[in-house]
């Protein structure tokens, strides 16, 4: 399936417009990683076990947001948004969600 933040493919003409889809994931920060991303904050640098999580959390949106759009019988999915939330208390969650529009491409 194509995903893309485009709102066309080079090269492939829209036949079906199929509807918003989304795709979302929550995922719950690590206390023992918390306690070392604020230590990094501290001395600085990149927080890698945090870059982690967030790509993962990415991942995990964008292939819910596939499935639902390969359940609708797109093939190709165009505008994708993502956005990042955090949640809960002291903010120990992180949300993302990624929309689209699906649609059948040939």
């Amino acid at each position: 399936m194509l995903l893309t933040t485009t709102p066309s493919i080079d090269g492939k003409r829209i036949t079906q417009y199929l509807g918003v889809v989304s795709g979302e994931a929550i995922i719950g920060a690590n206390i023992f990683r918390d306690l070392f991303a604020k230590v990094r904050d501290i001395v600085g640098g990149r927080s890698g076990s945090y870059e982690k999580v967030l790509a993962d959390a990415r991942a995990a949106a964008l292939e819910a947001l596939e499935q639902e759009a390969a359940g609708r019988g797109a093939n190709a999915v165009i505008g994708i948004d993502l956005d990042y939330e955090v949640l809960g208390e002291a903010n120990g969650m992180l949300m993302v969600t990624a929309s689209g529009t699906a649609v059948v491409v040939s």
